[in-house]
């Protein structure tokens, strides 16, 4: 049976690279991201399936995991950055915190338990993409690292509830993305890696599957 994917965020940056470096090696691939225009043109150029929507929606979410009735690989990559420019905690606007939350702690949470019947089926795994703003103190990063923290102890908690799935989360570092060009301005992001380099990476983690814990990508 071929092995099947699962990626959220899949219209660019590590999402899209990494589509591309499962689909060379064979995987059959499910993509979901909310710009409908490139992730339809993704998926055409990979001969994947392209469900476009937001993943806080919660009938988007039994869309992604019905197409899924045995998953191999489960991807949390869709993330959101919060409010630019990148606000001091101070001043940080708590509406947008919320729907911060949710787009990058909830929405994860819910897209593994309704795929996890899948998964288990498959003895799959999960890679939820996180931060080293989760662990490091800085200025401006208060928000989106916060929620990038929860997201890795739900990881956490969930490779010792989970055994016998294979859990990562994984810290990217930084990437030549739209998201840090946003954060830092075009020509800083410019100099950062290119996201094809960190979804090789990615990959020989999926391949090798060592035991379930935090990686640096870079």
């Amino acid at each position: 049976m071929t092995n099947t994917a699962l990626i959220t965020g899949a219209s660019r940056g590590l999402g899209l690279a990494l589509a591309r470096s499962l689909a060379e090696a064979g995987w059959d691939l499910v993509l979901t991201a909310r710009g409908a225009d490139e992730l339809t043109q993704a998926a055409s150029e990979l001969g994947a399936t392209a469900i476009p929507g937001d993943v806080t929606e919660p009938a988007h979410v039994r869309r992604l995991a019905d197409a899924v009735p045995w998953l191999d690989l489960l991807v949390n990559n869709a993330s959101g950055l919060g409010a630019t420019p990148l606000p001091r905690l101070a001043a940080y606007p708590l509406d947008t915190f919320r729907h911060l939350l949710e787009t990058n702690v909830t929405a994860p949470l819910a897209l593994i338990q309704a795929t996890l019947p899948a998964l288990r089926a498959r003895r799959g795994a999960v890679v939820n993409v996180t931060s080293d703003a989760a662990t490091g103190a800085y200025e401006g990063w208060g928000g989106y690292g916060a929620t990038k923290a929860a997201l890795e102890q739900i990881s956490n908690v969930l490779a010792a509830e989970e055994p016998d799935l294979a859990v990562w989360w994984a810290d990217p570092g930084e990437m030549d993305t739209r998201m840090l060009a946003d954060a830092v301005g075009a020509d800083e992001a410019a100099a950062a890696t290119d996201p094809a380099k960190v979804a090789a990476a990615l990959h020989d983690l999926v391949r090798s599957r060592p035991a379930s814990g935090r990686v640096s990508l870079q």
